[in-house]
């Protein structure tokens, strides 16, 4: 029987909030309880990434950068961890290989331990490069398995996956359950095949949305999983992760007690029960279990999205039709999982083809892109009627989709100038050159927080709303794509009211 002490890694510095709390916290409100988090002796704290960093500075006036080095400041003894999104950074687009090598350079010298970097669509060509940069600047590598469903998501596929990414140097795997669809038998089964031919750690990272978070953690503990993601109570559960307390208290005198102090914990709880009231307004439209996750198979962060936008745009009563499109439209494109950014892909196009009254009488650039190649490999093939929507008689690419992608950073120092007053400015600016701009102006310009702030919010959706949409690569062209899909949702309101 194994004996080792299940490990946790805490989320609740990240994705707790950002599944919660719509990302909104502020490094300000996470500082004084970090004593007693770095005093529990998690296996580390994931505190960076994801949509934290464009979030950082679109709605909360901060400097991202700066955050993962205050947090590391106060978290000496627990290894800080990231969310990355492959060859996608912490953005929603692939970005040059000199960018990805000098952001991950950065971000290790910024206090980030460990680099959970997953593909969107399990495309390890997307994760290569990421992966190699991390291990040579002495970060830990867990390469993630992007778990859902369908016919060709498979659990042999899911291990043949794994096997490659230990081959590739990962030191440890991770099963990236992003909406909860894992039930704790398949847990268990995929944990205990992984165990068997792995020679890395196994970790598990799953939502509660479904209901089956707690029970999953408890079989994959049954199988040897190494390490489970879970969540401080007052954070947990809904689209979070299962409650740490919870997962601690179950194995609390069994053969893999994680030793952790239920006391100290019961204080963090209490910190962030009483933080979490000043991001009420924020709270999601999720608010407890909703099984038609594993109907659907919409991650919660989906959903709440979804019915905020339908709500914006008079559209509500249209929601269960959306919500039945989105798994059809998800078979046609290949069986993507839906995580960002390919979550927002399938849900404009499922929305658009309820809120025309005509499937795929509208493709947007970023869903062609998507059947071009230009994310990656899909799952499995696109329908072949829609791959003529899309693209008419065009070819998607079957190279690497940075293969075709310029080097950026000289570019990106040049376009923002002094502005950039490190390294880090300049890579902020590569990411996301609307965002970024605003708050560097806004820095240098100076002037009270609470102004500061509501000028950058205000600002960016003004820039959103009005920019011109950068235009896609015409066929044939050896560049890939520079858009962001976070405007797709407002091109299916304007539609829906009759506009363009």
């Amino acid at each position: 029987m194994n004996s080792t002490p299940l490990r946790l890694t805490d989320t609740m510095l990240r994705d707790a909030h950002q599944s919660l709390l719509a990302t909104r916290m502020r490094t300000a409100d996470m500082l004084p309880i970090l004593d007693k988090v770095d005093a529990v002796g998690y296996h580390s704290v994931e505190m960076w990434g994801g949509a934290t960093f464009d979030s950082a500075m679109r709605f909360l006036g901060e400097d991202p950068w700066e955050r993962a080095r205050t947090l590391k400041a106060h978290l000496p003894h627990t290894p800080c961890q990231m969310l990355l999104r492959g060859q996608n950074l912490v953005g929603y687009r692939h970005y040059p290989d000199d960018i990805v090598e000098r952001f991950i350079v950065r971000a290790r010298a910024n206090g980030i331990a460990i680099f959970r970097l997953f593909d969107a669509l399990n495309d390890v060509r997307n994760m290569a490069w990421a992966m190699t940069v991390a291990k040579r600047v002495g970060g830990h590598v867990q390469a993630s398995i992007c778990y859902t469903t369908s016919p060709v998501h498979t659990l042999d596929r899911f291990v043949e996956m794994a096997v490659e990414l230990e081959g590739m140097g990962a030191d440890s795997i991770c099963i990236k359950d992003m909406a909860g669809l894992i039930t704790p038998y398949e847990a268990f089964e995929l944990v205990a095949r992984l165990k068997a031919v792995l020679r890395v750690p196994v970790q598990l990272h799953t939502h509660y949305t479904s209901g089956m978070g707690t029970s999953a953690y408890l079989k994959a503990v049954e199988a040897g999983v190494d390490v489970v993601d879970t969540a401080i109570s007052s954070l947990s559960l809904s689209t979070s992760q299962p409650p740490t307390e919870a997962i601690v208290s179950m194995l609390k005198g069994r053969p893999r007690d994680t030793g952790l102090d239920l006391n100290l914990l019961a204080q963090i709880a209490e910190y962030f029960a009483e933080t979490r009231k000043k991001y009420a307004k924020f709270e999601g439209g999720v608010s407890g279990v909703d099984v038609r996750v594993l109907q659907y198979q919409i991650p919660g962060g989906m959903i709440s999205n979804l019915v905020a936008q339908l709500r914006e745009q008079n559209a509500l009563d249209r929601y269960e039709e959306v919500l039945a499109e989105v798994p059809r439209v998800r078979a046609e494109l290949g069986y993507p999982p839906l995580v960002t950014p390919t979550s927002q892909i399938v849900g404009t196009q499922a929305t658009l083809n309820v809120l025309l009254g005509e499937r795929y009488k509208l493709v947007p650039e970023e869903v062609k892109a998507y059947v071009r190649g230009f994310y990656g490999r899909p799952p499995a093939p696109v329908d072949e009627q829609v791959r003529r929507l899309a693209l008419g008689d065009e070819q998607p690419i079957d190279c690497r989709p940075a293969d075709l992608l310029e080097p950026g950073y000289e570019k990106a120092t040049a376009e923002i100038g002094d502005l950039a007053q490190s390294e880090e400015d300049v890579l902020s600016y590569a990411l996301f050159p609307q965002v970024a701009r605003t708050f560097l102006e806004r820095r240098a310009k100076g002037g009270a927080r609470e102004e500061v702030v509501a000028a950058i919010a205000a600002e960016v959706a003004a820039q959103e709303e009005q920019s011109p949409r950068e235009a896609w690569p015409e066929p044939g062209r050896r560049v890939a794509p520079a858009l962001i899909p976070i405007s797709m949702w407002k091109l299916a309101g304007r539609i829906s009211r009759g506009g363009r």
